[in-house]
């Protein structure tokens, strides 16, 4: 039987599916990065417009042509202490997926870092202490790239999936 192909994903030799692309960025001075084919784009900052009844990490939404995307700020996400955007802060938009559905998200991080690329096996899962700081569905690893440790976000865990009381909203 042939495997089934996603429209979304391209076509992968052996050897690139062995490896990983990860657009990698500072928060807090740790490095942190995403599967670089949930990345959709990188925009300076621009405050969001607030919106009530959300969680305190949701700073609001912008207008991304036409599009209303919500804004989360990824300090406040990962439990750390919040700081002012600054000369290098910048908004990360991704493509977030739960139960089969694909929305549009951002995330505030200080600084861009880079595009790297990671052997699958330099990714070791988290270690088992990120369980009781209520992180674990936020991370999906740590890559070990040279002398560099990289945090890998579970994109679609850093915004959780919506509720029933969201869709009737």
């Amino acid at each position: 039987m042939e495997p089934q192909l996603s429209s979304r994903e391209p076509v992968r030799s052996d050897a690139q599916r062995q490896r990983e692309q990860l657009l990698t960025f500072v928060v807090a001075g740790e490095e942190f990065g995403v599967d670089i084919l949930r990345v959709q784009e990188i925009r300076s900052w621009s405050r969001p417009m607030p919106l009530p009844r959300t969680p305190e990490y949701v700073k609001g939404v912008i207008n991304i042509r036409g599009d209303i995307v919500p804004i989360a700020d990824l300090r406040e996400r990962l439990g750390l202490a919040t700081q002012a955007a600054g000369p290098t802060t910048v908004i990360v938009v991704l493509r977030v997926e739960h139960g089969g559905k694909s929305r549009t998200m951002g995330i505030v991080v200080d600084a861009m870092s880079d595009v790297t690329d990671v052997a699958r096996d330099q990714i070791k899962p988290p270690p088992d202490l990120a369980e009781t700081r209520g992180v674990a569905n936020l991370t999906r690893g740590i890559a070990l790239v040279d002398e560099r440790m990289i945090t890998l976000l579970d994109v679609d865990g850093v915004f959780p999936p919506p509720t029933d009381a969201d869709a009737a909203a």
